[in-house]
């Protein structure tokens, strides 16, 4: 058999046609995929999601369902500057392309502000080391009234007048004046009169020493 005529077999107008026919196969397939999962997911089509931000809940809500879009309430924060139940923040953010139907989750302002236990500091810690931890948690510190005692260690906390102890309930909006020992001590110097006590013998009737005669005697 020539060589031709080996190669002719496999060039053949039946074969060619059938991988003709698979590849097109295949790219029929490729693009079904493609269009396929564009048209479920609803690729390139998107609602913007608005700005919630600073608006109340309610207004927020609202404008959520007029957009085909769900709110979720996840945290709370506290703005003093805003009114209650204002959205803090927004996730996704304004101007986010969404599908129908997805949620809004957002941050809303507390109607009073977050109250702290009171760390164990008092008489357990130096002045940094206080003013680190209540600091740490949010509290805004005055000035320290300093009172007799060691240097720099805690002694006490005021708050609005009263003094608070460890574990008491304080809002974040009060400040806090911590007690401090100023490195000074009051020495109230006390006189005691003391008396050195005398003894006076009595003889007993045989004339000899009675121990059981003595008599302890108080001198003025």
């Amino acid at each position: 058999m020539k060589t031709k005529e080996f190669f002719g077999k496999f060039v053949s107008v039946y074969l060619l046609g059938n991988l003709l026919a698979m590849a097109l196969v295949i790219v029929l397939l490729c693009l079904g995929v493609k269009y396929g999962l564009e048209w479920y997911t609803h690729h390139g089509q998107g609602i913007v999601v608005p700005k919630v931000e600073g608006m109340t809940y309610a207004k927020a809500i609202a404008l959520a369902e007029q957009n085909g879009l769900n709110m979720m309430v996840t945290d709370s924060g506290y703005n003093k500057r805003l009114p209650a139940n204002c959205i803090l923040a927004q996730s996704p953010g304004q101007g986010t392309k969404v599908k129908e139907g997805h949620t809004i989750y957002v941050t809303v302002n507390s109607p009073s502000s977050p109250t702290f236990a009171i760390p164990d500091v008092v008489d357990n810690s130096s002045f940094r080391e206080a003013e680190a931890k209540l600091m740490a948690i949010g509290f805004k510190l005055l000035p320290p009234k300093y009172v007799a005692g060691e240097k720099d260690w805690v002694y006490g906390i005021i708050s609005r007048g009263r003094r608070v102890s460890t574990g008491d309930m304080v809002s974040i909006d009060s400040p806090l004046t911590l007690m401090i020992g100023s490195g000074m001590y009051d020495r109230e110097e006390e006189d005691f009169d003391y008396v050195e006590p005398s003894y006076q013998q009595f003889m007993s009737e045989d004339g000899g020493d009675d121990m059981d005669d003595f008599e302890e005697v108080m001198e003025p």
